[in-house]
C-alpha cells in the first residue's frame, strides 16, 4: 500500500517488522484479507454514523495492508498473484468506506457529502486504473499527488476530526489532479515509444 514516494522512507521500518511477520508464520494474503476487513467495518461504521470511529478503524486497516508487501517478500511468496490479489483489495477497502460515508450523508449528512464521495471513489478508481493499464502497455506510472496511502490518511483524518466536506473536497482535487499527472506522464512516454 505504500506510495512510491513513502516506500523508500519507511523500508527501514517495514522491512523488519515484515520480517517478524513471516518468522511467525503471518502470510501476506493474511493480513491483505485483515485489511479489507477493517475497511468494510469501518465502512458500516461510517454508514451507521459513528464517523470517528469509522475513520480511526478505516486508518489501523492501513497497517496491515502497509505490511503485506513487505511479508511476502520475507517469506519469498511474493509473486503476480499476490499482486494482483492485493491490488483488488485495495480498491474493495477503497470503496467500501466510501460507500459507507455515501450511505451516512444520504440518510444524515449534508447534501453536498454524497455526492463528493461518490466523485471521489471514481477518480480513485481512474487512478488505480490508469496506472494498471500503463503498466500492461509496458510504461511506468509511479506519478501523482494522491496516490493510495495519502487518500487514505486524508480520509481517515476527515472521518476523525469530522471535516467530512472539506476533507472530500481535498480528495476531489487531489485525486482529479493524479488522474491527470498520470494520463500526461503514460501520453509522454507513448509518444515517445512510438
Amino acid at each position: 500500500m505504500l506510495s512510491s514516494k513513502a516506500r523508500r522512507a519507511f523500508s527501514s521500518v517495514v522491512e523488519p517488522v515484515g520480517q517478524s511477520l513471516a518468522r511467525a508464520g503471518v502470510t501476506a494474503n493474511t493480513l491483505t484479507v485483515l485489511g479489507l476487513a477493517g475497511s468494510a467495518a469501518a465502512g458500516v461504521l461510517v454508514g451507521t454514523g459513528h464517523l470517528f470511529w469509522g475513520g480511526a478503524v478505516s486508518l489501523l486497516a492501513g497497517l496491515p495492508d502497509m505490511l503485506d508487501g513487505a511479508v511476502a517478500k520475507a517469506s519469498g511468496s511474493a509473486g503476480p498473484r499476490g499482486a494482483f490479489f492485493d491490488s483488488v483489495v485495495d480498491r474493495l477497502s477503497d470503496a467500501a468506506v466510501l460507500i459507507g460515508v455515501v450511505f451516512w450523508a444520504a440518510a444524515d449528512g449534508p447534501p453536498r457529502v454524497a455526492p463528493l464521495a461518490a466523485g471521489v471513489l471514481a477518480l480513485s478508481l481512474a487512478v488505480s486504473y490508469v496506472k494498471a493499464r500503463a503498466q500492461s502497455l509496458g510504461f511506468d506510472c509511479e506519478v501523482g499527488i494522491a496516490e493510495r496511502p495519502e487518500r487514505l490518511i486524508v480520509l481517515g483524518a476527515a472521518l476523525v476530526t469530522g471535516l467530512v466536506e472539506p476533507g472530500l473536497w481535498l480528495l476531489l482535487a487531489a485525486t482529479a489532479i493524479t488522474v491527470g499527472q498520470r494520463v500526461v506522464h503514460v501520453w509522454r512516454q507513448a509518444g515517445v515509444a512510438s
